[in-house]
């Protein structure tokens, strides 16, 4: 394994990116800057959005696509009638974004304490298990100390290129070392759980090259995708401006409760409304409806019961 891991050209490869690892490194700054500003519920909503869209393009890039609304309504306990072993992946994977498990321990990260995992067995029996995995794994976390002098945000393709080499999981689940990466990259921020990559994150699960190429490509696309997910909180608090002003014109409170709870969630039903914004079932049923009316939220179920709304525009 040794000979095919070369940590002095990673090294070097950081060293001729400095320009690139600064700016990938401000665009994070402003999204955890962002983030940190947000109120602890926003906040979380804000990761849990942000989750979505990063499993979404990454089973995408896998070859098990799925929408992130589906994901979603897994999520919320809603069946979406998906593909049972991508959705399963994808719950994992977006716990996992929002900061359950801790990336130093690899078998408990990747849920490998379990004796079974049902609809995945197939592609699990393709890696290592047992002691062959924690021999794995120490080799690894060998290799892994020879760049240890990498930033957080320049090692991730190192990683993913030993975390193939190591064997840690099977060649088609490309979305456990990029999530284990996207959390690593993240080391250090407070509001931050996952550097997200977004669609921009296909260009490197997979890539190729020598390792100044494919640093450069991921830096390129750390860099492209916070800008995305900025634009995507911007999107959602822009959104949050005109809707408060279009019920500014409804009696009461409930109205503007109602909008900060579409805001800080990326899905939302009447009881999780109920909750959040201390209303009662009947009022936020009519007002999600009249939200619906006004443009400004949709129902993404199709459904008469546990309907699932969204922000509209």
């Amino acid at each position: 394994m040794r000979q095919l891991f070369d940590a002095g050209a990673w090294l070097s490869a950081q060293a001729g990116l400095a320009a690139d690892l600064a700016r990938a490194a401000f665009a994070l700054g402003r999204l955890e800057g962002a983030l940190a500003a947000l109120e602890p519920e926003a906040r979380a909503g804000a990761n849990r959005r942000l989750a979505l869209v990063e499993v979404e393009a990454m089973l995408w890039a896998q070859g098990t696509p799925l929408r992130r609304e589906e994901i979603g309504r897994d999520l919320m306990e809603a069946r979406a009638g998906a593909d049972l072993e991508a959705m399963r992946l994808a719950r994992w994977g977006i716990r996992r974004l929002e900061g359950q498990g801790d990336p130093r321990d690899l078998r408990g990260f990747l849920g490998l304490h379990r004796a079974e995992v049902s609809g995945l067995d197939d592609l699990l029996a393709l890696r290592p298990t047992g002691q062959d995995f924690d021999a794995a794994v120490g080799e690894f976390r060998e290799l892994a100390a020879q760049v240890s002098g990498l930033e957080p945000l320049a090692r991730a393709p190192a990683l993913r290129v030993l975390w193939r080499l190591c064997g840690l999981s099977a060649p088609e689940l490309l979305a456990e070392p990029a999530t284990w990466t996207a959390r690593d990259m993240a080391a250090g921020c407070e509001a931050l759980r996952f550097v997200p990559l977004g669609r921009h994150g296909r260009a490197v699960w997979v890539d190729a090259g020598t390792p100044a190429e494919r640093m450069a490509g991921h830096l390129a696309a750390v860099t492209a995708g916070i800008a995305d997910a900025r634009h995507e909180l911007a999107r959602v608090a822009e959104w949050q401006v005109r809707a408060l002003a279009a019920v500014a014109r409804i009696k009461g409170d409930n109205p503007g409760r109602v909008v900060r709870a579409l805001a800080a969630h990326p899905l939302l039903s009447a009881a999780m409304l109920e909750e959040s914004a201390g209303i009662s079932r009947d009022t936020a049923e009519r007002l999600l409806a009249r939200m619906r009316d006004l443009g400004l939220a949709r129902e993404i179920t199709g459904g008469r019961r546990f309907r699932l709304w969204v922000l509209a525009g």
